[in-house]
């Protein structure tokens, strides 16, 4: 079994963060892009996304260190690690297709696909440790809330 550190752990928390951070700088300010389209009901105000993606990006860095360390099969491992990557890079691309292209049904196709790809890491990662995969259940509820919105606003728009 590998040797886990507080190093490691934070390490994958700010890889996390970073791929967040950058991703939202890249996208341009969204509050002006709300003020373009007609906004869906439900939509919650603008300060709220930040909060809770910062929050979700730690909750993803510490899932993935503790299936990197989980000391199960380092194959099982790979792939689960490779899951995760997948899906954080299909979460990085999803507010700069929508935010910056404004391409509102490529992004319903890009936020389905990472519901779809958060959905089977979580169910990966349960059979890995399950309390890794068990923590990115707000994350997914909040991407099925983010396909909502991101469907909703391609309709009425």
């Amino acid at each position: 079994m590998k040797k886990s550190s507080r190093t490691d752990l934070l390490n994958y928390i700010v890889f996390a963060e970073l791929v967040g951070a950058v991703s939202a700088l890249l996208s341009g300010g969204f509050s002006d892009f709300f003020d373009k389209y007609t906004k869906p009901p439900l939509l919650p105000p603008a300060w709220l996304f930040p909060v809770v993606w910062v929050v979700l990006y730690a909750v993803m860095g510490i899932s993935a260190y503790l299936i990197h360390y989980s000391g199960e099969d380092e194959e099982a491992i790979k792939k689960a690690l490779v899951l995760y990557w997948v899906q954080l890079a299909v979460n990085f691309s999803w507010s700069i297709v929508f935010f910056r292209f404004e391409a509102l049904w490529a992004a319903v196709a890009v936020v389905l696909a990472l519901f779809a790809l958060v959905c089977t890491m979580i169910f990966v990662f349960v059979r890995i440790r399950p309390v890794a995969g068990y923590i990115n259940i707000p994350y997914a509820l909040w991407v099925g809330f983010a396909s909502y919105l991101t469907i909703a606003i391609a309709v009425i728009n």
